[in-house]
């Protein structure tokens, strides 16, 4: 039967642990999809039983994407596709958004069902600051591209989300404390299941808890920002300001000493010529 959905492609937030946390409005669009583009089928048909539907479904994940999107994009113009993962809100750490981008391209109509998020679900959980965060899917595994990855963000001033398993978790805890330095974090797992945990503490004595004895479940990291950098001092400004000065103009040594000191450009262009006046 024709769904009554109208055609193109419906992003549909799915459960990370209770099934009862699937919304009314993600349950309707499923049931009345006339396809359902899975990132495991057996995994998904356990979400429709628990709703009592039973839909056809096809394969979308990493190994199947290129040839099967051309195809859904195809269908998208007459038929109803609904998109899932395996849990939580698809495109997140899946190649979700490249089917999203080509059916925009095509003119097809994307409607998103919000629901669950492990990352914003242990943010919330972590009581770090929520005011700015990035999240980091899963980082390399190799020990050399994990620690690069984590030198890039190191001075971004947000809480940092990402996932990680069970085996890796104390190497990875390790590398977040070697690169960032003691923060405070939190590893959040099995979010809304039986067994779900929040620990806290600092980045070493989690590494310390987990290097040994790693748990089991779904994983995600949460690391505090960066403490606000110390102020410089009057000794350390005019010294800064000194050599800028050797090769450019007040003006232009000022901003570049206000900008890397984190300081207000009018009060170092002042003391600049303050010091110009001294040396002449």
């Amino acid at each position: 039967m024709k769904s009554k959905l109208p055609p193109g492609l419906y992003i549909v937030a799915t459960p990370i642990g209770n099934l009862s946390d699937l919304s009314p409005r993600a349950a309707s669009v499923l049931a009345e999809a006339d396809l359902i583009a899975v990132e495991d089928s057996r995994v998904t048909a356990k979400l429709l039983a628990h709703i009592g539907v039973k839909r056809p479904m096809t394969a979308y994940h990493d190994h199947v994407a290129e040839h099967v999107r051309p195809q859904l994009i195809a269908q998208m113009a007459d038929r109803a596709i609904a998109l899932v993962s395996d849990a939580g809100t698809p495109l997140i750490s899946d190649p979700g958004y490249k089917l999203v981008r080509d059916a925009r391209a095509a003119g097809i109509d994307v409607t998103t069902i919000p629901g669950p998020s492990a990352a914003v679900a242990a943010l919330t959980l972590a009581g770090l600051p929520t005011d700015r965060f990035l999240f980091l899917g899963f980082l390399p595994p190799k020990a050399g591209a994990r620690k690069a990855a984590i030198l890039e963000v190191a001075q971004v001033r947000a809480t940092l989300i990402l996932y990680e398993s069970g085996p890796r978790l104390g190497a990875t805890l390790s590398a977040l404390c070697d690169m960032l330095g003691d923060r405070e974090a939190a590893v959040v797992r099995e979010i809304t299941k039986r067994f779900e945990e929040t620990v806290t503490g600092s980045l070493e004595g989690l590494a310390e808890r987990y290097r040994e004895s790693p748990p089991k479940g779904e994983i995600v990291i949460v690391v505090a920002p960066p403490g606000a950098p110390e102020a410089a001092g009057e000794e350390q400004i005019d010294e800064a300001l000194r050599q800028a000065m050797a090769r450019l103009s007040p003006s232009r040594a000022a901003a570049e000493i206000a900008e890397s000191l984190g300081l207000k450009r009018k009060m170092v262009y002042e003391r600049a010529l303050q010091l110009r006046d001294e040396l002449e």
